[in-house]
């Protein structure tokens, strides 16, 4: 709809005396808007002839006002450009103070020192039309420019208190702003500004839980901006914690309930309604955004942004909130906004609430509805869905952990006895031998939790077992109070608690390393499989201002460490087809290689540089390149890079390609399997390179295509037919997939083929026995043996040439090469060996709740039927094995 300039002057001469007033005093303003010339108008009204800063300011706040306002009325401004000019105009106002506060002592002085950091409205650039702002002052001590005879601390409570004058003061040119500086630390009893190293002790140690909702919308704004915003750096982990705080999120709620309950005013829009504060209103839809912001943005840096609307947009992106919540939110926020606009341009106050009368249909009028009728309709038709929604909030089941998480309800299993061993046992966990049950807060929460813990250990399949996890869980752990919290919330958790302590091995560990792992399964997305690879990489590679190489390594293993706990929760509830977590392992693996190595890079690249037209490749081999990992599996990889090996980079310390490229490939490496705060990632194993062990950790392409076509084994050449490129640009990855092809293509003689196969897995069975009843791989008839059948005919024929082994087999099913028995068989070993590496990593049989989930996991009634079907897969194999090579397989029973 094109703007409306001589309606909105109309209506502003009419409705509102203060921009009637304004367009008296600003004719050069008033011409250019009858024009139509809003952006022109806009950057008159901040140009400024006045010299004095107090008296520029006031100039340019009253021309911004008149301005916005018109095109606001006009349709030519949206909200957002709205409330983003007059945030930019506070930011520059607060700056011009602070800088003049300092200079009329300090001549000359440069504006630092001093930090303004913006909180609120201010500092989401959500600021009303007739805001005060409440930024937070603080002051560096070695830089703020001061007189010699001032004390730090005297200077810049002086400098503070003049800022405020600068700002506040009425003179006959108006106001700035009104400055509220109550949001900083203890402000009952602090200085108007802070020193940083004060400030910092108080949000690492002793800050309240609305304190951490204040920052979430905190910006350094004004004054010494770059020492402002490695301030936020630095308090980050107070605002964002990876953890569930259920300390703060109890606050979180009390401080939602007392939205409603100190608003004494009407409940629905009509005289005397606050757009504020009223049910339905702004600061409930901004609470809503900012509870769960709280609750989950620590584990998710997609979550924290500053404005109301991106915040509600984000959680519904990541599937925190439904999007229908946050397109009536949304919408609602434009909408009470924009009326709580206009009844702030009327007289330029600071007022929420609808008048009555003949001012409420005046306001109505600003806004173009015939009355204020009209105007109370709208408001209804946008507070009761979000009252409604906020209401839910208000559950606490819903705010603590969401109402559709894991595990909701604890089990019917509440009312049984539990036996008197077993309660002891328990009580003497409190005896002091545990840290994280030696405070008066964990012995509560504990307490809080121990009727139904009881019921988790009696009614697990191994109580023994389930109490000896526990002893080991609690003796590892620094601090159990949120996981006790976590669990006296979600009482159903037990149930799945219990199952990873006693059935499987693998994540018990992770547990007892990081219970925060338990938090993730409270999402929606809990029993989700991970995205694609380029969905992993962004949820990895997010980057906040300050992180270090350090932090993106972490992050990359917090996601990571996420994915593999949730996708083996998957495997022993039974939601997944193990195949499709092995899928999704494989997917995970990738995107941390992908991250490690954009990380590394740039680390290596600031002081060795890079060189033109060169790059690392990494190629998956073995499970990793035929995209199927396990909970186990380590990563078979191979470093190559392109371009020629005379080259050199261009850093500061420059290197050949060789040895840039080695020391580059092991800094990847490193990134990869050295341990951080987060723990370590993967294990990688890059023997299958040319020459192996001995030969250098990268080679260029064209050195690895000589040596697969001169000197290679052929089973280096059967190792090459999973071959798949997880890392390079796409010219480099057809590069070497060019090479890969033209080796699997080469004519060979085929006895003597069958021959080198027949002796390296001869050699293989001797020296590599398998482990157990239940190893998939390595019992003759098992994966191996298909691995090897599958290669031997790949290479033999140059035929079905995919790094999926699955794939492959189904390929040369169809050519009669295979028989139709091996793909079943392949299918069912897989399913085994994944499940198997979390439920019986020593591949003897597990208890029988454990085996009950391997059978189920592939298909199977019961443990019995499990046992029988693998063993008919492994003669099937042994068959096909038998009329390919015309050899009897020694199956080992």
């Amino acid at each position: 709809m094109a703007a409306d300039w001589t309606s909105a002057l109309d209506r502003a001469h009419t409705h509102a005396p203060f921009l009637a007033r304004a367009l008296e005093k600003r004719e050069d303003l008033a011409a250019m808007l009858e024009q139509g010339r809003g952006e022109d108008a806009l950057l008159a009204a901040k140009r400024t002839r006045e010299s004095d800063v107090a008296a520029a300011l006031r100039s340019e706040r009253l021309g911004l006002a008149l301005v916005l306002a018109v095109g606001d009325l006009a349709g030519a401004f949206d909200l957002d450009k709205v409330m983003r000019e007059l945030s930019t105009f506070a930011d520059r106002a607060l700056h011009a103070a602070i800088g003049a506060a300092i200079t009329r002592r300090v001549e000359d002085a440069r504006n630092e020192g001093m930090i303004g950091l913006a909180l609120g409205k201010h500092g989401a650039g959500e600021l009303n039309y007739s805001s005060d702002i409440d930024p937070i002052l603080l002051f560096d001590p070695e830089t703020l420019p001061r007189r010699e005879r001032d004390e730090p601390g005297e200077a810049a409570q002086r400098y503070a208190r003049e800022v405020v004058r600068l700002l506040s003061e009425v003179t006959p040119l108006g106001y700035v702003f009104r400055v509220d500086l109550r949001l900083r630390p203890q402000s009952e009893v602090s200085p108007l500004a802070l020193p940083l190293n004060a400030a910092t002790a108080h949000y690492e140690s002793s800050a309240l839980a609305w304190e951490r909702a204040a920052f979430i919308r905190a910006r350094a704004c004004a004054g010494d901006i770059a020492a402002g915003e490695a301030f936020l750096d630095h308090i980050r982990p107070f605002v964002w914690r990876r953890s569930l705080d259920f300390g703060a999120i109890d606050e979180i709620r009390r401080l939602t309930r007392r939205i409603r309950e100190q608003q004494s005013g009407p409940q629905q829009p009509g005289p005397g309604y606050n757009l504020k504060l009223g049910r339905g209103g702004i600061r409930e839809i901004e609470f809503f955004a900012q509870t769960h912001q709280l609750i989950h943005g620590g584990r998710d840096p997609s979550l924290r942004v500053r404005g109301t609307r991106a915040a509600l947009d984000a959680l519904a992106a990541s599937g925190r909130i439904a999007e229908e919540d946050a397109l009536v939110l949304g919408e609602g926020y434009d909408t009470l906004r924009t009326i709580e606009h206009r009844l702030q341009m009327v007289r330029d106050q600071q007022t929420h609430s609808l008048p009555s009368g003949e001012a409420l249909d005046n306001v109505a009028r600003l806004h173009g509805l015939d009355d204020g009728a009209a105007l109370v309709a709208l408001l209804n038709d946008v507070t009761a869905p979000v009252g409604e929604r906020f209401d839910a909030l208000l559950d606490e089941d819903r705010v603590s952990v969401p109402g559709h998480a894991l595990h909701v309800a604890g089990t019917d299993a509440a009312a049984a006895p539990v036996p008197q061993e077993i309660v002891a046992r328990v009580a003497e966990w409190s005896d002091g031998r545990y840290p994280p049950l030696r405070s008066p807060a964990a012995l509560a929460a504990f307490d809080a939790i121990r009727p139904d813990l009881l019921q988790s250990v009696a009614a697990s399949a191994d109580p023994e077992r389930t109490m000896a996890r526990w002893e080991t869980l609690l003796g590892r752990l620094p601090s159990a109070i949120n996981l006790f919290r976590l669990l006296e919330a979600r009482p159903g958790l037990f149930d799945l608690l219990a199952k990873c302590l006693t059935l499987a091995p693998p994540l018990a560990d992770e547990l007892s390393r990081r219970p925060d792992l338990l938090d993730a399964l409270i999402d929606r997305t809990a029993l989700d499989l991970p995205g694609d690879v380029a969905a992993l990489v962004s949820a990895m590679a997010q980057r906040e201002r300050g992180d270090d190489y350090e932090d993106r390594l972490d992050r990359i293993r917090i996601v990571t460490g996420e994915s593999r706990f949730g996708l083996g929760v998957q495997l022993i509830e039974g939601a997944r087809d193990p195949i499709a977590v092995a899928e999704a392992l494989s997917r995970t693996a990738e995107a941390a290689l992908q991250v490690a190595v954009a990380a590394a890079e740039d680390e290596f690249a600031a002081k060795h540089g890079r060189i033109e037209g060169s790059e690392l490749v990494i190629v998956g081999l073995g499970r990793l390149g035929g995209g199927l990992l396990t909970h186990a599996s380590d990563l078979d990889i191979i470093y190559l890079f392109t371009g020629s090996h005379d080259a050199e980079s261009d850093g500061e310390r420059p290197l050949g390609a060789t040895l840039y490229f080695n020391r580059f490939a092991q800094r990847v490496t490193a990134a990869l399997s050295v341990p951080t705060a987060q723990g370590a990632l993967y294990e990688v194993d890059t023997r299958l390179r040319p020459q192996g062990a001995q030969g250098p950790l990268a080679v260029s392409v064209d050195s690895f295509a000589r040596y697969q076509r001169e000197d290679a084994w052929t089973w280096e050449h059967m190792a090459l037919e999973r071959a798949r490129v997880l890392v390079g640009s796409e010219a480099a990855r057809d590069q070497v997939q060019s090479v890969v092809t033209s080796i699997l293509e080469m004519e060979r003689d085929a006895e003597q083929l069958r021959k080198d196969v027949l002796k390296m897995r001869g050699e293989m069975a001797r020296h590599k026995e398998a482990r157990g009843p239940l190893d998939a791989k390595l019992l003759r008839g098992g994966l191996v043996d298909i691995e090897f059948l599958v290669h031997f005919l790949q290479l033999e024929h140059r035929s079905a040439l995919t790094p999926r082994l699955g794939d492959a087999i189904a390929a040369l099913a169809v050519e009669g090469l295979l028989p139709d028995t091996i793909a079943p068989a392949h299918d069912l070993m897989t399913r085994l060996l994944v499940g198997t590496r979390l439920l019986a990593p020593d591949l003897a049989r597990p208890n029988d709740a454990a085996a009950a989930i391997l059978a189920r996991q592939s298909g199977c009634e019961d443990f019995d039927g499990l046992t029988g079907r693998f063993a008919q897969a492994r003669r099937d194999v042994a068959a096909a094995w038998g009329e390919i090579f015309g050899e009897t397989l020694e199956m080992d029973e």
